[in-house]
């Protein structure tokens, strides 16, 4: 896939596309080869410049029309390799096309210079002398200001769907359908999960959203990355079309998700105009969500999780704790709890006398922003054991693999109604005495029987350790490092690729640190019952063998 941006950039609103310009020349007129017809990409024109000189282009802008009457190709300049070079230097500045006007120097367009324009595949156009340049001139001004009045009109209505869209009740999924009345293809917005938050395709759009591994190529590259910057993909095979990632920023540069665009067609001025405006909505609309006034938040989610019944049952409570939560008005909601595993570090709430300390607030600020980023909500607070949360998210189990993958455990409820939910956190908290004993995520809706579960705590610390006895003899960090990559491995079911990607190590590496650690300990890492049997053991890891982390 190339890393090309999917349209050209000549100048905004002042162009008109070739094929209009063309069709509009007068009678007469006559196309001695079209690079469009020949299967070109569509070109635009930024303006027509009559020139006789032998190499015009330190005068030319990109997109021009060049018109001549042929004066370059008198003498050697008619020379086949004198007329080539000519063509060649108008295709590297980017000329649109080349008119020819006939008389006073020829009678019909050489045949050198028509061969060279099919050989670099440049529009060639030729008119009879009774037609002057000042009227294609003419022509054009006529036309470039009637496409200005018709962009400017196209901006205005795709600008005003925008931003009645920002102020519906899902203003997000109103966003990506009120831009897809603009631009025709398909739009999708994801959070600093990677989830889709929200998607939308166009009733004229001729392109089909790309598979995950294509998005996820982009969106790797886009979170990897800082600043205003945009992510393009164009797609295989040819005329499959582009995908375009744009950044949507916190106030201090942060990634809070993206907006995906794809379409076959490059995007004209207006529609680029319009991705504009709704980047800058979509920026807007998630720093309010994720990033609002920290303390009202988790005031507002302690609160809900234990007023009264009566207070709480209110429809006035409901709906905000919806809009808190992303989620419809009467949507059910879930409760959920974090704990660290033994030995990770744990943000938390500043010492008592010490909340004045900028480094207190930071990590609670960086703490609560990102369990909101994580479950999609602004309903957290920090607690002595980790953080509570209320999400209108499911957490299935590959968000469970995200948080456990920063070192913490969960404790989820079933999705209830917003008056249930202070019964709900407090027979949580119950619950998560047990996880926190078991050292691992439990719901609140029955955990199934697993091995886990009925080996206990005791039993696995012992499998763990027989298991990794030889790994002792090793420096603390240098074993820790090894069994996250096995930990990894493992999870990956053994690929490569995947682990690599999830440890940030080359896939070689992965390779060779498998082999030393089957060797350390004297096991065949190719037999499943073996796989199976350390990745129980690796659920009772001791705190000696975790990645210390600053």
């Amino acid at each position: 896939m190339s890393h090309s941006a999917p349209q050209p950039d000549i100048g905004g609103l002042a162009t008109v596309p070739l094929e209009r310009f063309l069709a509009a020349l007068p009678p007469g007129s006559r196309r001695v080869y079209d690079a469009g017809a020949d299967g070109g990409a569509p070109a635009a024109v930024r303006w027509v410049e009559p020139s006789e000189l032998e190499d015009p282009t330190p005068y030319l802008l990109e997109g021009e029309v060049v018109m001549t009457a042929g004066l370059p190709f008198e003498g050697a300049g008619g020379a086949p390799e004198a007329v080539d070079r000519y063509v060649a230097r108008l295709v590297g500045a980017q000329v649109s096309a080349l008119v020819f006007g006939l008389q006073p120097y020829f009678e019909h367009v050489p045949d050198a210079l028509a061969a060279a324009c099919r050989r670099h595949r440049l529009t060639l156009v030729e008119v009879p002398s009774e037609i002057p340049f000042a009227a294609l001139g003419l022509e054009f001004s006529r036309l470039l200001e009637a496409e200005n009045v018709r962009v400017m009109r196209r901006m205005a209505e795709g600008n005003r769907h925008l931003m009645r869209a920002a102020l519906a009740p899902r203003p997000e999924a109103e966003l990506l359908k009120a831009l897809t009345l603009t631009v025709p293809g398909w739009a999708l917005v994801v959070g600093a999960n990677r989830r889709a938050r929200a998607r939308a395709v166009s009733s004229r759009s001729q392109a089909g959203v790309p598979g995950q591994e294509v998005l996820d190529e982009v969106l790797d590259a886009l979170f990897a990355g800082r600043g205003p910057r945009v992510e393009t993909r164009q797609l295989e095979p040819a005329g499959a079309g582009w995908i375009a990632a744009h950044p949507l920023r916190s106030a201090r540069d942060g990634t809070l998700g993206a907006l995906v665009l794809g379409a076959v067609q490059p995007l004209e001025a207006a529609e680029q105009s319009v991705v504009g405006t709704a980047v800058g909505l979509l920026e807007a609309l998630l720093r309010q969500r994720t990033e609002g006034a920290l303390a009202p938040s988790q005031l507002a989610t302690g609160l809900l999780l234990r007023t009264d019944a009566e207070t709480r049952g209110g429809e006035g409570v409901a709906a905000l704790a919806a809009q808190s939560a992303a989620a419809p008005v009467g949507a059910p909601l879930r409760v959920v709890q974090g704990f660290p595993v033994e030995g990770r570090p744990t943000p938390s709430q500043p010492a008592p006398g010490r909340g004045s300390r900028p480094s207190a607030r930071i990590d609670v600020a960086s703490a609560v922003l990102r369990w909101r980023r994580v479950f999609d909500t602004k309903l957290v607070e920090l607690t002595e054991t980790g953080f509570t949360a209320v999400t209108r998210l499911a957490v299935d189990r590959s968000l469970v693999n995200e948080v456990e993958a920063l070192g913490w455990r969960l404790v989820i409820s079933e999705a209830v109604p917003v008056a249930e939910l202070p019964e709900t956190h407090r027979r949580l908290s119950a619950l998560r005495h047990q996880a926190m004993e078991a050292g691992r995520t439990l719901r609140a809706s029955g955990d199934p029987v697993s091995v886990p579960g009925l080996l206990g705590r005791q039993a696995g610390e012992l499998l763990f350790a027989e298991a990794f006895s030889p790994l002792a003899e090793l420096e603390a960090d240098r074993a820790a490092g090894l069994l996250d990559v096995l930990e990894a491995w493992l999870g990956a079911h053994g690929g490569w690729d995947a682990t690599a990607k999830a440890t940030g190590l080359h896939r070689n590496s992965v390779r060779r640190q498998i082999a030393q650690l089957g060797e350390l300990i004297g096991r065949d890492l190719d037999d499943a019952q073996t796989r199976a049997e350390l990745l129980i053991a690796l659920r009772y890891r001791p705190s000696s063998y975790l990645t210390r982390t600053s």
